[in-house]
């Protein structure tokens, strides 16, 4: 039976209202998903949250009844409060009627299984939450492997890209790891780089792709450093036709990942 919490003073919710902080997630493992989309997405996808929490006129959904019986019985915890409570719980002025609270999972280079897929998306620096969120989502609609994070980017577990990935965070697998660590791995075995860049007159269309292709995007603000660029096996660039110089890096991203996903598919 689901435990019920009404008290913002109860311990659990000071707790789990501390996950909304990068440090108290790192010490925890733990994060922060909501929706029920996203949740049954997680299920979907064979992950079940270590607490649900929901609000109370929500008991009878049928996602949110299906959901509290898998936790129990996997020896979760399900909790029953109210949306001010959700509030306090993710942040959010119009929070969400379901949350949960997952494990988070190991983000090595070893995790990643190269020929599992035939593309593979690589962020360097990326700082902006809703940029990762919506490559992780191009990566599931590509059917990409998943994403690889280089140097110091944004906590991919945290609250807002999350939400911004839209469940794709449960469908991705999701590295992490300095430059000098993951071009030594990418040349252990098979894998294109293929970067992203202005200083370049390659137009993205015109080369043939070798699978596995590891698309990299630089920080949205300086692009790629030029040493990452001059490493890469092919550097790209999207035209231009307007005023602008460059594309936002998860739209570039998008664009150049169905680019590949096309030649695959003719």
């Amino acid at each position: 039976m689901p435990r019920e919490i009404t008290a913002f003073s109860n311990p659990l919710i000071k707790r789990v209202r501390g996950l909304r902080d990068k440090r108290h997630r790192r010490e925890e493992r733990l994060f922060l998903a909501e929706g029920l989309r996203i949740l049954a997405e997680a299920e979907e996808a064979g992950t079940l949250p270590e607490m649900l929490f929901f609000a109370r006129e929500s008991g009878d959904h049928p996602i949110v009844q299906r959901l509290s019986g898998k936790v129990e019985r996997n020896g979760g915890e399900v909790i029953e409060t109210s949306r001010d409570i959700l509030h306090k719980l993710s942040g959010k002025d119009n929070p969400q009627v379901v949350l949960g609270v997952y494990r988070q999972f190991d983000t090595g280079l070893a995790r990643i299984d190269r020929s599992a897929a035939g593309i593979w998306l690589v962020a360097q620096a990326m700082r902006d939450p809703g940029n990762l969120g919506t490559i992780l989502r191009t990566g599931d609609a590509v059917g990409a492997g998943g994403l690889i994070l280089i140097d110091d980017t944004v906590d991919p577990f945290s609250v807002e890209a999350v939400r911004a990935s839209m469940g794709a965070m449960f469908t991705q697998r999701i590295a992490q790891a300095r430059w000098d660590e993951f071009l030594p791995w990418l040349r252990e075995g098979e894998g294109q780089l293929v970067g992203l860049s202005l200083d370049t007159s390659v137009d993205y269309r015109a080369p043939d792709y070798v699978a596995p292709t590891f698309l990299m995007v630089g920080n949205e603000a300086q692009g790629l450093p030029a040493d990452y660029a001059a490493a890469c096996d092919l550097r790209v660039k999207i035209p231009m036709l307007g005023k602008a110089d460059s594309l936002n890096a998860a739209i570039s991203c998008a664009v150049m990942a169905y680019q590949v996903l096309g030649q695959r598919i003719d």
